[in-house]
C-alpha cells in the first residue's frame, strides 16, 4: 500500500488502527494535535476532521481506544483550536487590512465581515463546524470582525459537542457494522462530498447570480 495523503484519507481506518497499535496511549495525543491544528490553524485545513472523527469511534468500538476519553480529549481539541484561530484573527487579522491598496485584504471586505457576524455569527460558527475549510477560516474571520469573545465561545462549544459528539458516536455505533466496514473506503469519500456539499451549492449559486447581475445590467 502507498504512503500518500490521498491513500491515508481513503484507508483512515488501517492508518488508525496501526497507530493505535504501534503508539498506544500516544494516539490521544495525535489524534488531538489532528484535530487541534485543523479548527486551530488557518494554514490546515485540509486535514480529514469528519472521516477522522467516524474512524476514531469505530477503532473505539473495537477496543482500541476509550471512547469517553477520546470524545472528551477531541472536542477539547476542538474547542481550544477554535480559541487560538479567533485570537489569531482578533490580534493579527487586522494588520492583513492595513494596506488599503490591497486587492485582497480590502477594508470593505472586513467591514461587510463584522456585520455579518453581528447579525449571523452564532449560527455561522456552530454550522461551520459540519464544513471542511470553512470550520477552519470561520473563526479566524469572527476574530477579524470582532465578535465578542463569550458568544463565540458558546456557539463554539455548542458546534463542538454536535460535531465531535455526532461523528464519535455514529462510528463507534455503526463503524463495525459488516457492509460498513467493507465499504469504509467509499462511506469517507461519501462523508467527504456531503460535507463539502453545501460549500460547492453556494458556491454555484454565487456564480448563477453573478452571471444573472452580467445578463441583466447588458
Amino acid at each position: 500500500m502507498d504512503f500518500n495523503p490521498i491513500d491515508i484519507v481513503l484507508h483512515l481506518d488501517v492508518y488508525l488502527d496501526m497507530l493505535v497499535t504501534n503508539y498506544g496511549a500516544w494516539i490521544y495525543a495525535i489524534l488531538f494535535m489532528v484535530i487541534f491544528c485543523e479548527t486551530g490553524l488557518v494554514v490546515m485545513p485540509f486535514l480529514p476532521g469528519d472521516s477522522l472523527l467516524f474512524i476514531a469511534g469505530a477503532v473505539a468500538a473495537g477496543g482500541g481506544m476509550d471512547p469517553v476519553l477520546l470524545g472528551g480529549l477531541l472536542m477539547l481539541a476542538a474547542i481550544l483550536g477554535d480559541s487560538t484561530n479567533y485570537i489569531i484573527g482578533r490580534t493579527v487579522g487586522e494588520k492583513l487590512f492595513s494596506n488599503p491598496d490591497s486587492k485582497i485584504f480590502r477594508r470593505d471586505y472586513l467591514q461587510q465581515t463584522h456585520d455579518f457576524y453581528d447579525k449571523h455569527g452564532g449560527k455561522t460558527v456552530t454550522l461551520a463546524r459540519f464544513l471542511p475549510i470553512i470550520r477552519t477560516f470561520a473563526p479566524f474571520v469572527a476574530g477579524v470582525g470582532k465578535m465578542p469573545y463569550p458568544r463565540f465561545f458558546a456557539f463554539s462549544v455548542f458546534g463542538t459537542v454536535l460535531w465531535v459528539g455526532g461523528l464519535v458516536t455514529l462510528g463507534y455505533f455503526f463503524g463495525n457494522v459488516p457492509f460498513i466496514k467493507k465499504n469504509l473506503s467509499l462511506l469517507v469519500v461519501g462523508i467527504i462530498l456531503v460535507s463539502l456539499l453545501p460549500m460547492i451549492i453556494s458556491i454555484v449559486r454565487n456564480r448563477l447570480a453573478g452571471s444573472s447581475s452580467k445578463a441583466e445590467s447588458r
